[in-house]
């Protein structure tokens, strides 16, 4: 029960979303980009302004492209033997490589592990967004139906709001300034509501996920890699890493999140198999309240 309460709070408010997309109908591309290019990035600049840089940085970044790396190794190898095709491939990779840690990862880690795991959440949601950007929109751009540049790609990067958050919270730190108290006031509120916004987004994107026809053979190959094999992978990676065990832990949380929602968007942009990728987002979302429970209580939760 102690676990299911750690984990039925974020969906109490994912189902709030949910609700309230079924009900009123909200415009959610508004609101989800407020809470990207407004909230977000204050809560990174607070993160990287507040915490001292530490090694910890460097070990959390070389995480993510660690466990990046293998997991796309995995739905190559995945894609490749089940006859998928490139667009189905690209589905694959956007579904299976890149996990939820920012609206899903974050709120559990801060329920489970407090205010100082959640700090390190949000340092890896930092440098997840950034591969999501970058590794995840050549994906999408792969097998959609029409290409994008490397240079379109690159400008998508240089505009990520967390990022220039995060950059300017470590530059601050690095130069020693200090800010006034009322303006650090002003910045936490807005960071305050970062995380129950996108949270709120996250719902009402499911509400409008609808099953059309996919190959589930496909989807039950993505649920697989996300949801099993890539906190896995995260286990036999931390354990090669000289960090502490609290860090091991959210890393190792962070890597079971179900599928990311930003995927969705990618797909729908470029056309790569959007029902797919958007129906694997939802079904591994609902797996999650069975295998995150499962995560914590191998943790030690």
């Amino acid at each position: 029960m102690a676990l299911l309460m750690i984990i039925l709070p974020p969906f109490f408010i994912f189902f709030t979303g949910y609700l309230g997309q079924k009900l009123i109908g909200f415009d959610i591309k508004s609101i989800s980009m407020a809470a990207l290019y407004l909230m977000s990035p204050f809560l990174a600049f607070r993160t990287f302004y507040t915490n001292e840089l530490t090694m910890e940085y460097f070990y959390i970044f070389l995480f993510c492209v660690l466990l990046c790396f293998l997991l796309v190794l995995v739905v190559a190898v995945s894609s490749y033997f089940s006859h998928a095709s490139k667009q189905q491939m690209s589905a694959m990779m956007l579904g299976g490589a890149f996990m939820n840690a920012g609206n899903y990862g974050a709120p559990v880690v801060l329920f489970a592990f407090g205010s100082a795991g959640f700090d390190y959440a949000v340092v890896m949601m930092v440098f997840q967004s950034f591969l999501m950007n970058t590794v995840g929109l050549f994906f999408a751009s792969l097998g959609g139906e029409e290409g994008a540049s490397i240079g379109d790609s690159f400008k998508r990067v240089i505009r990520m709001p967390v990022l220039h958050g995060a950059i300017v919270g470590v530059s601050l730190q690095l130069f020693s300034i200090n800010l006034p108290e009322t303006f650090m006031e002003a910045f936490n509120m807005i960071a305050n509501a970062s995380i129950p916004t996108v949270m709120l987004v996250l719902g009402m994107q499911l509400a409008v996920i609808t099953r059309k026809r996919v190959a589930y053979q496909f989807v039950s190959a993505i649920t697989l890699i996300r949801m099993f094999i890539s906190p896995a992978l995260a286990v036999l990676i931390v354990s090669f890493m000289p960090i502490d065990s609290l860090l091991k832990s959210v890393l190792i949380l962070l890597a079971a999140m179900p599928a990311a929602a930003n995927t969705t968007m990618f797909a729908v942009q470029f056309g790569t198999e959007p029902d797919l990728v958007s129906f694997t987002t939802l079904v591994t979302t609902i797996l999650s309240i069975v295998t995150i429970p499962l995560v914590l209580l191998y943790l030690g939760v």
